[in-house]
């Protein structure tokens, strides 16, 4: 069986009836605020992306009261830097101020310690030369004293007369002894003070030149050299004895004014 050769004819469409077009109606943007592309996920229930042709006027509108929130939170940072500058101020000039009154309590405590320290040190050194200028009053005085009993040996005379003239006038039995080599000086000065007196004149080896012990029945009086020296050193405050070596009195008399040991330190 063969077929046809006889080519097929299309029969145009009737007159009047217009062309078909590719689409069948043009939709406006407007009307695209819906639409979305679709996606072979939107089956499977995922969601669809985002739609890039929706339309800037479909975004969430801004809030209109976030400027005025904007302002009051920077307010209150504001207000919280301020508030937190004044709290370190005030924490910093009290800190401060604790600091300026103990440093200056302990800068007070070393000035008093230093000075009290200072103090005692001048006193001890007034005491040093106090002592050492009665030390060497003292010495000058003995050499004096020397000196006037061997160019005046008859005063021993008036020493043996205030030494009897002490006794109570009921003292009875009264002795009076003075050094051998001045015996008769004492008889030739004090003779009648002695004969006034009923005393008795005895030479003593053991006494010193220049001095003389009285005994009596109520009582007796030592006059010799050395006790009446040291009487006299004594109310200088000073301690001498009579029969003391001249180097040794200079020695004690060098240690006395030694400059003392230093007693505190200038550190703090």
């Amino acid at each position: 069986m063969t077929s046809s050769s006889k080519p097929t004819r299309n029969v145009p469409p009737p007159g009047g009836t217009p062309k078909a077009s590719a689409y069948a109606r043009f939709i406006p943007r407007e009307e695209l605020g819906s639409f979305a592309a679709w996606s072979p996920d939107a089956l499977s229930g995922a969601r669809p992306a985002a739609n890039p042709l929706r339309r800037a006027t479909d975004a969430p509108s801004a809030n209109p009261d976030m400027p005025g929130a904007v302002q009051e939170l920077a307010g209150q940072l504001r207000a919280a830097r301020q508030s937190g500058y004044q709290d370190g101020y005030r924490d910093g000039l009290v800190a401060l101020e604790a600091f300026k009154q103990g440093y200056a309590t302990q800068v007070t405590a070393q000035i008093g310690t230093l000075t009290c320290a200072y103090q005692d040190e001048l006193d001890a050194l007034r005491q040093q030369f106090a002592q050492a200028i009665a030390a060497t009053a003292a010495q000058v005085a003995r050499q004096v004293v020397r000196t006037e009993l061997a160019a005046r040996p008859e005063l021993i005379a008036t020493v043996a007369q205030e030494a009897i003239d002490t006794l109570l006038l009921s003292a009875r039995h009264i002795t009076l002894r003075v050094h051998p080599d001045e015996h008769a000086l004492v008889a030739l000065g004090a003779g009648d003070a002695l004969a006034a007196r009923g005393a008795r004149l005895v030479a003593d080896a053991a006494l010193t030149r220049g001095g003389c012990t009285v005994e009596s029945d109520i009582g007796a009086i030592d006059a010799t050299l050395q006790m009446r020296w040291e009487r006299a050193v004594a109310a200088l405050g000073c301690e001498l004895a009579w029969e003391a070596d001249e180097q040794a009195a200079d020695d004690a008399a060098a240690r006395t004014t030694a400059p003392p040991e230093a007693a505190w330190s200038p550190e703090p």
